[in-house]
């Protein structure tokens, strides 16, 4: 009997990606693994000239038995990917140091207007069939995957009888199990009659309090106005549907995320670490997402120049922030109206919708097994963000995209192929006349109001791919990239920031300018140069990969905590990446990844690289997690993980930046009882070690301690 799983294993310093480290069960080789993100058409593996992988569904239930994160499972088992900063927002979960684009079903989840990263965590894990990444830049999809490309792909019903799925399962932090205790449930239903295959899921989840390794209750709001999840409740529901007609397929999907968090206490920053206010009480609406996402899809195999796929989708987002208070120190720039700041809150909507059209074209008229992959797209986003009193917080923003892309394939030698490819994007973006209301900051007693004043701007983004893969033996190859991927910098904090983006702004605003435009303040779009070289090789008992990786942009973008400002000048990032699996036996599999990453950037506007990229950008050097899996007798299955990450300090000359590293263990046992269903163990930080989380930390700049030890209970059953 094989190992059923693939390694997070840890060489030297470089990294890899697990799913070229991994072997079906039926004992095929995984470089002949058939992705669909990497060149947006069905592809091996082995074809692809970048870093991939691929999680499959045992690994999500293996990795995730003490999370419903999918956060968790993916900093587990892709190196590049920073570790969960264990909250309800995705704040300095970097990508080899730079953005990356998250997408379900192919569709982005991504809001690019005004970046808000909550999105992860609120992903129900139980609706997932595998996912796959993309280590790097890539514009194939489109903006934000500047440092990679995550797409989850969600179940569809394969059985010829409808099968019910039910789990359960019940979750505490030891320190006081009472009030921590939180049960969960997913109900789902699948199957496959007559060419229509169905999935539809429900699931629910309620937690209490949270405790640290020292057993101190956490706080509802370690990020500042990102909210938690403590104290919290979620609900998701989600439908797909397919067809089949000879050679076409049609696909349809419903998702609704519901959460809601009612903080007990305001968060006290000013203490090592950060904890709740006990002697505040928390006044504000609660932290709330209510999100609905529609996605249709038809595909054609026998199309007359190939194989067509057409999506079509719309995005209704809605994101409530937590309300936090003013603090001199912590909180120094907030929203204040006739002197009160009881409106400092915002609600974050975007309605995103769009098309698009991708055809597979075989060339072999041209040259034998060249392909090309071509189409277009178009998306429509508005989006606005405003304070809990109504008034506007960004200026109201509606841009139009149009994109042409095209990716040619060709294996000019039996044992190299080269790929390479363009995308070009314009994008018609139009800016509301808009007031940056008054903000009460410890920099004036008062920041008053300025006039935004909006226009209709255009701008294009053409960005370039090529690449090539070398058979070096039958069980090995070397792989080598140029990839671009670009970002529309973070337009909403720049109007939200009017007046104090630059030291030029705030001087003007100073001298009593109270009338900008937003042609002045604008940001530059990002386009980020990737270059990447790696080997990968599947030898069926021992799996490995190896890369390493620069990527550079002339307009980066910073965020500066003490000063509030965000800023854009020229950096560099760089790394390496490894991921490897050994069975050992038949019944014994070891294995892990470890990535390193950091990265400079002009800080001293001299037109030179002279600073370390800030730690809310890479909020670890190193990371890396080592497993093992071991078959028991009587089909019982063992996981031993241990978790390392670096921490870092940005700033040499000052020890109050520096993010303290930690090592931790997890446990899991599992066994599957047959009728009477699967029973799952597991146990996240086993040691109860207390400890610093620097992806946290990284965020603010405020001490965050990590979650201490947690017990999770999980019963699945099928009917």
């Amino acid at each position: 009997m094989t190992s059923r799983t693939l390694v997070l294993a840890l060489f030297s310093g470089l990294a890899v990606a697990p799913a070229a480290a991994q072997q079906a069960d039926d004992g095929a080789l995984l470089l002949d693994e058939i992705i669909v993100t990497a060149n947006r058409t069905s592809s091996e593996l082995a074809a692809v000239a970048q870093s991939v992988v691929v999680i499959n569904q045992q690994q999500i239930q293996e990795v995730g038995y003490g999370s419903r994160d999918l956060t968790d499972v993916i900093s587990t088992l892709v190196p590049g990917f920073q570790r969960s900063n264990q909250t309800l927002s995705g704040g300095s979960e970097t990508f080899r140091g730079r953005n990356v684009l998250i997408m379900v079903d192919g569709v982005a989840r991504n809001t690019p207007l005004r970046k808000n990263s909550r999105i992860l965590s609120l992903i129900d894990i139980n609706t997932v069939e595998r996912i796959e990444v993309i280590n790097g830049a890539s514009s194939l999809y489109g903006a934000d995957a500047t440092g990679g490309t995550i797409n989850i792909i969600t179940k569809r019903g394969w059985s010829e009888t409808p099968e019910v799925s039910l789990t359960t399962g019940l979750s505490a932090h030891t320190e006081n199990p009472a009030k921590s205790l939180a049960p969960s449930a997913s109900l789902s239903v699948e199957g496959y009659h007559d060419r229509i295959d169905y999935f539809f899921s429900g699931s629910g989840e309620f937690t209490q309090r949270a405790y640290d390794g020292a057993g101190r209750e956490m706080p509802s709001d370690v990020l500042l106005g990102q909210g938690g999840m403590d104290r919290a409740k979620q609900f998701n529901l989600f439908g797909g549907l397919g067809f089949e007609e000879g050679t076409r397929r049609f696909d349809v999907t419903a998702d609704w995320t519901y959460f809601r968090q009612d903080p007990d206490y305001l968060s006290n920053y000013n203490t090592d670490p950060v904890s709740p206010d006990f002697g505040t009480d928390y006044t504000g609406e609660p932290a709330e997402e209510n999100s609905q996402y529609l996605s249709a899809t038809m595909s054609e195999t026998d199309f007359a120049i190939g194989e067509l796929e057409l999506k079509g989708f719309f995005n209704n987002i809605e994101k409530q922030s937590p309300f936090t208070a003013y603090d001199p120190v912590a909180n120094s720039f907030v929203y204040t109206v006739n002197g009160t700041e009881k409106f400092n809150q915002t609600v974050l909507k975007a309605k995103r919708a769009g098309l698009s059209a991708t055809v597979h074209t075989q060339l072999d008229q041209v040259f034998d097994g060249a392909a090309i992959t071509w189409g277009t797209e178009y998306s429509f986003d508005h989006t606005t963000q405003q304070f809990a009193d109504g008034a506007d917080a960004i200026a109201p923003m509606t841009q139009n995209q149009f994109a042409a892309f095209a990716q040619l394939e060709v294996p000019v030698h039996e044992r190299v192929r080269l790929q390479g490819g363009a995308r070009f994007d314009q994008f018609f973006l139009n800016v509301d006349d808009f007031t940056r209301p008054t903000y009460k900051s410890s920099l004036l007693p008062v920041i008053p109001a300025v006039n935004v004043a909006g226009g209709s701007f255009s701008y294009n983004s053409p960005t370039f791919n090529i690449g090539a893969v070398v058979d070096i033996t039958e069980n090995l190859q070397a792989f080598g990239n140029f990839s671009q991927g670009y970002s529309l910098t973070d337009i909403g904090a720049f109007t939200r920031r009017a007046g104090l983006n630059s030291t030029s702004e705030l001087g003007k605003l100073l001298g009593g300018q109270r009338n900008f435009d937003y042609a002045d303040i604008a940001p530059e779009p990002q386009i980020v140069n990737s270059y990447e070289a790696g080997l990968r090789g599947d030898w069926g008992g021992f799996r490995g990969a190896v890369s390493g990786y620069i990527s550079t942009s002339d307009n980066g973008t910073t965020f500066d905590i003490d000063a509030n400002q965000v800023s854009q000048q020229e950096e560099m990032v760089w790394g390496a990446e490894v991921t490897a699996a050994y069975d050992l036996l038949d019944t014994v599999t070891v294995g892990g990844t470890f990535a390193y990453t950091d990265g400079l950037y002009d800080g001293e506007g001299t037109g030179d690289l002279n600073t370390r990229l800030p730690n809310n950008r890479v909020p670890n050097r190193f990371t890396s997690s080592l497993y093992g899996e071991w078959l028991l007798p009587h089909d019982f299955l063992a996981r031993a993980e241990v978790e390392y990450f670096s921490g870092r300090k940005a700033r040499p000359q000052n020890d109050e930046q520096e993010l303290k590293g930690a090592t931790l263990l997890n446990l899991g046992l599992s066994k599957d009882f047959g009728d009477a269903g699967e029973f799952s163990f597991a146990v996240r930080n086993v040691f109860d070690t207390d400890y610093t989380n620097p992806t946290a930390t990284a965020v603010r700049g405020y001490k965050v301690a990590g979650q201490g030890r947690v017990i999770t209970l999980q019963h699945k059953i099928r009917f």
